[in-house]
C-alpha cells in the first residue's frame, strides 16, 4: 500500500501497472489536470482582490450566466488539456459541442477523450464558499487517427476508465480513481505540490447527512418527500442532519468522508432532472462505486444509463451503501 504524503506524481508511476490500459498517456492525463488545477486554485485564491468575481456577461449551452471564473477554469483546462497533446477530444460543460483535437493528424495517435466541468458550484464563488472541477475519461470508440465523433462522448458510464474532481476549499484536494479504489491528495500551497492524504476512501455504511435543496420540497415527487420526512423523524438513530452548499463536488466530499446521501431529484418543474450525466453524474457515480457507495438516478444505477446527448441531465441520488436502498425503497413505493 503506497504510504501517506506521497506525490501524487510518484503515486501515478507506482500505481501504473494497476490500471488496464497502462501505457503512460493516461499519467500524462492526470499530470495535466493536476497542473491546470493548481492554476485555477491559484486563481479561485485571489477572489475578491482582482477582477475575476461576478458574471462574464454571457450564457452558456445550458441557458445559465457564465461566471468569469467559469470562463477562466473552462480556458485552462482546455489550453492545458490540447497543448499537452495526450487527448483526442474534449467536452465541457461551458460548450456546445465537443472539441476534437488533432484527431485526423497520422502523428496524433491518442485513445483519450475528456469530459469536463471546470468549475462546479460557480453560484457559490461571489460568497467564498467551496467550488470545484469534475473530470470523466473514456477511451475513444472510433477508429484511432481519425477525428472523433459524438459517439466517442455518448458513452455510459460503466465505459469511463478514470474520473475524478478537485475540490477548491479550506484545502484543494484532487481525488481520483481509475477503477482501482479512490485515493485523495492535497495540495501543499507552498511547494505547489499535491501529496496523498487520504489512502484508499470509503464511504461509510450508512451516516447521518442527508443533502438536497429543500426548497423545491414543495415540487419534489411524493417518494422523495416521504424519504425526507423519514430523514427528520426522531427515531432510532434520527433525525438525520441537513447539510446542503449547493455544490456537488463539496456535498459529495464532505459525505464520502462522513457518511452521507446526496439528492438532486427529477421535479414536477424539471422533470429530467438538473445535473449533467456526462459531466456531474456518471464521473462522481464511478467514484462513489469505487469507494463502497451506490449512485442511482432512480430505479437505474446512474452508469447504466445511454447518454442521448452531450448536456443530458437525468435525477441523481449517492451515497452511503445503506442510506441509498432505504431511499430505494420509497421510490419503489410510487412506481
Amino acid at each position: 500500500m503506497t504510504k501517506r504524503n506521497t506525490t501524487l506524481g510518484e503515486f501515478i508511476i507506482e500505481n501504473q501497472d494497476s490500471f488496464q490500459y497502462s501505457s503512460g498517456e493516461l499519467s500524462k492525463l492526470i499530470n495535466a489536470i493536476r497542473l491546470a488545477a493548481k492554476v485555477v486554485n491559484h486563481e479561485v485564491n485571489k477572489a475578491g482582490l482582482i477582477d475575476i468575481l461576478g458574471a462574464a456577461g454571457d450564457t452558456n449551452i445550458q441557458g445559465e450566466e457564465q461566471q468569469k471564473l467559469d470562463v477562466f477554469a473552462h480556458d485552462k483546462f482546455i489550453q492545458t488539456l490540447t497543448n499537452r497533446e495526450i487527448v483526442c477530444g474534449i467536452a465541457s460543460e461551458e460548450e456546445d459541442d465537443f472539441i476534437s483535437i488533432n484527431s485526423n493528424d497520422e502523428r496524433h495517435q491518442n485513445k483519450y477523450v475528456v469530459l469536463i466541468d471546470p468549475l462546479d458550484g460557480s453560484s457559490n464563488i461571489d460568497v467564498n464558499v467551496s467550488v470545484g472541477t469534475i473530470f470523466s475519461v473514456y477511451r475513444r470508440v472510433t477508429p484511432i487517427g481519425t477525428p472523433v465523433t459524438l459517439e466517442d462522448f455518448l458513452q455510459p458510464g460503466n465505459k469511463q476508465v478514470a474520473a475524478g474532481y478537485v475540490v477548491y476549499g479550506t484545502s484543494t484536494m484532487l481525488v481520483y480513481t481509475t477503477g482501482d479504489g479512490v485515493n485523495g491528495f492535497t495540495l501543499n500551497p507552498a511547494l505547489g505540490t499535491f501529496y496523498l492524504s487520504h489512502p484508499d476512501m470509503k464511504f461509510p455504511e450508512t451516516g447521518k447527512i442527508y443533502s438536497v435543496n429543500e426548497g423545491n420540497y414543495v415540487h419534489f415527487h411524493q417518494g422523495i418527500k416521504d424519504y425526507i420526512k423519514y430523514c427528520q423523524q426522531e427515531e432510532d438513530d434520527r433525525p438525520y442532519t441537513s447539510r446542503y452548499i449547493g455544490s456537488l463536488v463539496s456535498d459529495f466530499h464532505r459525505n464520502m468522508i462522513k457518511g452521507g446521501i446526496y439528492m438532486y431529484p427529477k421535479t414536477k418543474i424539471t422533470q429530467s432532472g438538473k445535473l449533467r450525466l456526462l459531466y456531474e453524474c456518471n464521473p462522481m457515480a464511478f467514484i462513489a462505486e469505487q469507494a463502497n457507495g451506490i449512485a442511482i438516478g432512480g430505479k437505474t444505477r446512474i452508469m447504466d444509463i445511454e447518454p442521448t446527448e452531450l448536456h443530458q441531465r437525468v435525477p441523481f441520488f449517492c451515497g452511503s451503501r445503506k442510506m441509498v436502498e432505504k431511499l430505494q425503497e420509497f421510490l419503489e413505493k410510487y412506481q
